[in-house]
């Protein structure tokens, strides 16, 4: 499935990045949406806001916010969780798994800030395309903070602190924190693993992070998280145990410190990036979008987003 990497202590920028691990491609959009849009939760219930801030965030199916950040230094990644349970519905205030990125991107410019929001939310499932896609979701900010949250038993588990710096699918996060206790130099005895299955890729980044060298740039930095990225990365045609192939379809990075996003289709050898400082806006101006798999994308591609025809999909 999908891991997420956050490394916050280089000295140079505070930079993540994650992998996009599913079946088929999600068809990834990438829009530049300015403050002042009107929002609401996407589902029956659900609560509506403005957003505050401007954000670059990307899309799946065009149903909702998957990876992004504002022009706050605030970035947010939702992944697959099986075992996430919504609970029934109930009292306060709901918002869609589809529009909980977006909401939080729209509204907040700490961790902190958004992990205090949240308390008493009720996330609710949305299909998509027929199915329901269980989450969890993880945060970083300029800071260094750093949230882990998930759906649990009806409630929203929050595991908050800089040192939740990794993420992955299933099992749940407490029990991925005693898996990892397993493995040298973490407590147990067993060695580095290197299957592609989400505790594995959780050890892998886990350990890679550790060791990563001091940046002498901010590139350099980028490129210590996407090359941990890719190495628990799925290639194509990779099976799990049970035979299903996930493999990763992009990845994207953050550079929290210098409001750069980054973006690289595994069906391209290009890597393509953003400024959210070329994109800057007056409140209330159009959307724009682009399709970050376009043939011939390389490089800066600030000046290539195009202004939304017709509504929001999402």
């Amino acid at each position: 499935m999908c891991t997420r990497i956050f490394w916050s202590d280089n000295g140079v920028a505070k930079v993540a990045s994650r992998t996009m691990d599913w079946l088929v491609s999600d068809e990834p959009r990438l829009w530049s949406l300015p403050a002042g849009l009107r929002r609401s939760g996407g589902a029956p219930g659900a609560i509506e806001w403005e957003s505050k801030f401007a954000s670059v965030c990307l899309s799946m199916f065009d149903s909702g916010t998957v990876d992004g950040m504002n022009d706050q230094g605030l970035g947010v990644h939702l992944l697959y969780l099986e075992s996430a349970d919504f609970g029934a519905p109930g009292d306060g205030p709901v918002i869609g798994n589809t529009h909980w990125g977006q909401w939080v991107l729209d509204r907040f410019a700490t961790v902190s800030e958004a992990v205090d929001a949240m308390e008493g939310m009720r996330v609710e499932s949305v299909p998509i395309r027929g199915q329901n896609l269980h989450c969890h979701m993880s945060l970083e900010d300029t800071h260094g903070d750093s949230a882990i949250v998930e759906p649990i038993a009806g409630k929203l588990v929050v595991h908050h602190g800089p040192e939740y710096a990794v993420m992955a699918n299933d099992p749940t996060f407490d029990e991925q924190l005693a898996n990892l206790r397993r493995y040298l130099p973490y407590g147990g005895d067993l060695p580095l693993p290197g299957d592609i299955l989400s505790t594995d890729r959780f050890v892998r980044a886990t350990y890679f992070l550790e060791h990563l060298p001091p940046p002498r740039d901010v590139e350099e930095a980028v490129a210590g998280v996407i090359h941990i990225a890719s190495n628990v990365a799925c290639p194509p045609g990779a099976p799990y145990n049970d035979f299903s192939v996930y493999p990763t379809w992009w990845t994207s990075a953050v550079d929290l410190t210098n409001l750069t996003y980054y973006f690289w289709s595994r069906l391209s050898p290009g890597l393509i990036w953003v400024s959210l400082a070329d994109l800057a806006r007056p409140a209330g101006s159009p959307v724009l979008v682009l399709d970050p798999e376009a043939p011939g994308l390389t490089g800066d591609i600030s000046d290539r987003f195009l202004p939304l025809e017709g509504a929001l999909p999402y």
